[in-house]
């Protein structure tokens, strides 16, 4: 009787535990995957980058002296030779009327030293007169010509030292804040800085690439991995400060050919059209530069990567037909789909649905393949397993 109560009770719990094997046998979960495979892609660099005017000019004082007014508004637009600052005229006007009176004296010993040569010169040939009085005549009315002609340059020198008591713009532009205000003491030795003019209708962003990266992308263009636009032009597309996209492209116009050798890179400069002027000088930017395409590339849905630290992960599925996490290096997005750089090979089939269910060694299976395959465990062979 007692043997047959523990054949019962073992019978019981053989079942007991088959039975818990079997409630806690882990379920496929259905998901939907794509294959990895390698396409075109476009090499998209990403820079920080600082935006400077396309030209810009520094209006500095050319006369020593009192500035008298400013003639502009500051923060305007204002047209080359535009009137910007007025500095007191009264000493260089009275150093101008000197040398002018200066200049008709001498234009008037000129004349009298030439009149003495003509009057002279028949005379000579008369024997009236030794040759050596004429030569001197000569020479004194050559001396007067000569005159005239320094104290003339000096005069237009006192005429271009007047003009600049009023400074104009040199360039179109926007004009900024006044450097002096009136009263001043400006300074020509010294080129005091009154104001500063700058061209932003259009705009330079510089930006600084490492040398080592700059050697690795001529190394993949020679080699025929990195394939660079027909127009070998390299389109530029911008993210202002407050991460609003900006809406005009712009393209590379200059490639240093020199390393810097504090800093081991290269400089880069791209050229924006700036109508609405919402691109400022002095703003820092981020840049991504589009330095043709990459053959052999391969991208994967914006939904099926998780973002981390140091770049991303996705669930791949194993040969155990089980999710397995894979780590990937990101770079830049296009089309809704992150350009993978490292991680991820062609053939991987990575998951792209129910990814907030999955842990990595749950089964899975595939729904949107025709032929099935990667079918999750059968119930039976997981109940096998977990007897052991």
């Amino acid at each position: 009787m007692k043997a047959k109560f523990l054949s019962l009770a073992a019978s019981l719990l053989l079942v007991g535990c088959s039975q818990a094997e079997e409630a806690v046998a882990p379920q496929a979960i259905p998901v939907r995957t794509v294959i990895v495979a390698t396409q075109t892609v476009p090499n998209v660099i990403e820079l920080p980058g600082r935006v400077e005017p396309v030209r810009e000019a520094e209006v500095r004082a050319r006369v020593t002296g009192i500035v008298q007014e400013r003639l502009y508004e500051e923060g305007t637009d204002v047209s080359a030779g535009q009137p910007l600052f007025r500095i007191d005229p009264r000493e260089l006007r009275a150093s101008f009327n000197q040398t002018q009176a200066a200049l008709t004296r001498a234009q008037a010993t000129a004349a009298n030293a030439r009149a003495v040569v003509e009057r002279y010169r028949p005379l000579v040939e008369e024997n009236a007169i030794s040759s050596q009085e004429y030569d001197a005549a000569i020479a004194a009315s050559r001396e007067a010509e000569a005159n005239v002609a320094q104290i003339r340059a000096q005069l237009e020198s006192a005429s271009l030292q007047l003009g600049y008591t009023t400074v104009r713009a040199p360039i179109s532009g926007r004009a900024g804040r006044a450097q002096v205000t009136e009263g001043a003491l400006v300074s020509q030795p010294e080129g005091t800085l009154m104001t500063r003019i700058e061209q932003i209708s259009s705009v330079y962003v510089s930006f600084a690439q490492a040398a080592s990266e700059v050697i690795e992308i001529r190394r993949a263009i020679a080699s025929g991995e990195l394939a660079l636009n027909d127009d070998e032009q390299m389109e530029v597309r911008l993210t202002m400060g407050n991460g609003a996209e900006y809406p005009v492209l712009g393209y590379i116009d200059f490639l240093d050919f020199s390393v810097d050798e504090q800093t081991g890179t290269v400089e880069l400069r791209a050229e924006f059209s700036n109508p609405s002027r919402i691109l400022l000088p002095g703003e820092f930017v981020r840049a991504k530069i589009y330095a043709g395409t990459v053959n052999n590339g391969i991208t994967i849905s914006q939904e099926a990567v998780t973002l981390t630290g140091d770049g991303g992960t996705v669930f791949v599925i194993n040969e155990e037909g089980q999710a397995a996490v894979r780590p990937i290096m990101l770079g830049d997005m296009v089309d809704g789909k992150w350009i993978v750089e490292s991680g991820l090979e062609p053939g991987d089939e990575v998951i792209v649905s129910n990814l907030q269910k999955i842990r990595p060694g749950v089964p899975v299976e595939v729904t949107n393949t025709p032929t099935g395959r990667r079918q999750a465990p059968t119930p039976s062979a997981t109940t096998t397993g977990g007897g052991r």
